[in-house]
Order: C-alpha cells, then sequence, then structure tokens
C-alpha cells in the first residue's frame, strides 16, 4: 500500500473550503471531511468535492447500536467516498453491522477504519474519565484486534502506535494516524503527536494533517513538504 497525506479539511462553511482548495491547482490531495463541515453543510460537500476530483476520508465517528450504524453507513456509502469510520468502543457487534450497511450490492465499499482512542486521550484522563485502568497502549491494541476481527481494513491510532498495530493485526491492516506535526510546529490540543518522518518510521499507512497545512501562509509548499517527509 502506497503511504499518503490526508488534509484534514476543517472548515466551517463550503466557500472556506474551495478558497482552500483551489490553491492547489497542480495535484489534488486526499482530504477529510469532519463533523464541522458535515454539518455544516451536509452531503451535498461531499459530492462537490468528489467531483473535483478529490479522494474523500469521512470521518463522522458512528457510534451508536449496531442497526442504526448500519443504516447510516449504508447512506455514506452511497456518497462515493473512499475512506470512512466508527468507534471501535461501539463493539465488535456494530462493527460488523457497519460492514454490512457499508458494502454496496456489487460487493465493494469504503475503507473502513476504527477509532481505537482519540489523539487527544492520554492515560491520566482515560482513567480519571473513562475509568479504563489498562495502559492506553494495551487498551488501543485490544481495539484495533477487535476492528480487526470484525473485518474492518484499519484504525485510526496515534503515530506512536502504528507499528504496534501492524505487529497485532498483519502489515495489510491500516493505520491512519492524526496527531502529526512538524518538528517546528505547535502540537495544539494533542497529546500524542509525531512528526511526518517519525510517522513514516515507524509504519504509519496514512497521516492526518490538519492546521500544519490549513492554518500555514502558503498551504501548498506545507503540503508538499508532508509529501516529501512522509511518501518519499
Amino acid at each position: 500500500m502506497g503511504k499518503d497525506v490526508i488534509i484534514a479539511c476543517d472548515f466551517d462553511s463550503a466557500a472556506k473550503t474551495f478558497e482552500f482548495l483551489d490553491k492547489f491547482t497542480g495535484v489534488k490531495p486526499f482530504v477529510k471531511i469532519g463533523m464541522e463541515l458535515f454539518y455544516a453543510e451536509g452531503p451535498e460537500i461531499v459530492r462537490e468535492i468528489k467531483k473535483r476530483g478529490h479522494k474523500i476520508f469521512l470521518d463522522l465517528k458512528l457510534h451508536d447500536i449496531p442497526n442504526t450504524v448500519k443504516k447510516a453507513m449504508a447512506v455514506l456509502s452511497r456518497l462515493d467516498v473512499d475512506m470512512t469510520n466508527l468507534h471501535a468502543s461501539g463493539t465488535k457487534r456494530m462493527m460488523e453491522a457497519a460492514i454490512e450497511g457499508l458494502t454496496r450490492e456489487d460487493g465493494t465499499r469504503p475503507i473502513l477504519i476504527a477509532v481505537t482512542q482519540l489523539t487527544s486521550t492520554d492515560q491520566e484522563s482515560m482513567e480519571n474519565d473513562l475509568l479504563i485502568k489498562e495502559p492506553i497502549d494495551k487498551v488501543v491494541m485490544h481495539y484495533a484486534k477487535c476492528a480487526s476481527d470484525s473485518g474492518l481494513d484499519g484504525v485510526v491510532c496515534s503515530p506512536l502506535e502504528a507499528g504496534k498495530v501492524h505487529d497485532t493485526c498483519g502489515k495489510s491492516f491500516v493505520t491512519v494516524t492524526p496527531g502529526v506535526r512538524f518538528a517546528d510546529g505547535d502540537v495544539g490540543d494533542q497529546k500524542r503527536v509525531m512528526t511526518p518522518a517519525q510517522a513514516k518510521e515507524i509504519g504509519s499507512d496514512y497521516i492526518v494533517v490538519g492546521r500544519p497545512i490549513t492554518a500555514s501562509p502558503d498551504p501548498v509548499a506545507a503540503y508538499e513538504r508532508c509529501v516529501k517527509e512522509f511518501c518519499d
């Protein structure tokens, strides 16, 4: 599998999104559409970005009873996205139902990945807020194994955990890693971070990069720097 950089288009309107994407005149980056943009503009924003030739990771992190997730995934599958996700904490039954809903009549479907623990979560907050006392590394690997056993393609995880996820679930099990920052950049609200070069070294398949690109004075140059550090 080739590595790729996914730009997190965390904007609150279509206008801001297209103003940003218009800067990329040569290449069509893989983009992530998250809750903020999807809730602001609805499914039409997905269709419009897809028309422009971009691959899309629809990052809505579904988490509900299995039947509800199955029906929701069937709707998302019709948007022709390339990747989408859910929370692994929703149980194997929910993840299996999601696969059923996402799979089209011809047998095709988008890549489906599971969130293990959010990159804003650290050991202290996991223990105090979620009452999960196991080491965070062990929790992430358990959730990843459950996702793999349920037929999912991979997980969202910290780049610090990508290598171990591959050791646990196999090299073909996809790791999509946010929490990536340049060595000379601000870590923001992420607790578990790594540079693009480090993420490459440890075995991430995709990195999701937001503010280091979208808030850069020269987003195209920042994107190209990410690609050079991670993909070359």
